[in-house]
């Protein structure tokens, strides 16, 4: 009895190290892609911001872009057009991920606003 058991440990020696070997790249690769999707929602809450601030902003008749651009996130693009009675602010930002070789994501949001009663008129 005594034998068997460890011819059957001999046998098992080293087991975990390859084991780990093996699964520790996919434990990386999950890892990235978490924080990346992670980054992707801060992005994205920031473009939300900035896009309804500066609808709200150019439908008061200031400088839409502007007021947009102040809560983008770094390197985003803000575009403002006055459309009837409606104004439209769209904000565009890449988002930073974990990895030279990684495709680029994108984050596009957009906000509506009426022209405000009164105001001198929509500043893209």
């Amino acid at each position: 009895m005594g034998r068997s058991w460890r011819s059957r440990v001999a046998c098992e020696r080293g087991s975990f190290t390859a084991e780990l070997a093996a699964g520790l790249p996919a434990l990386m690769l999950l890892l990235v892609a978490g924080l990346t999707a992670v980054n992707a929602v801060g992005t994205r809450v920031a473009c939300v911001d900035a896009a309804r601030e500066a609808a709200l902003a150019a439908a008061r008749g200031e400088p839409g872009t502007i007021a947009g651009t102040r809560y983008a996130p770094d390197g985003a693009e803000v575009t403002v057009t006055v459309a009837g009675d409606r104004v439209t602010a769209t904000v565009r930002a890449p988002v930073r991920t974990l990895g030279a070789r990684l495709p680029r994501l994108v984050v596009s949001r957009e906000a509506v606003a009426a022209l405000e009663p009164g105001a001198p008129g929509a500043v893209p």
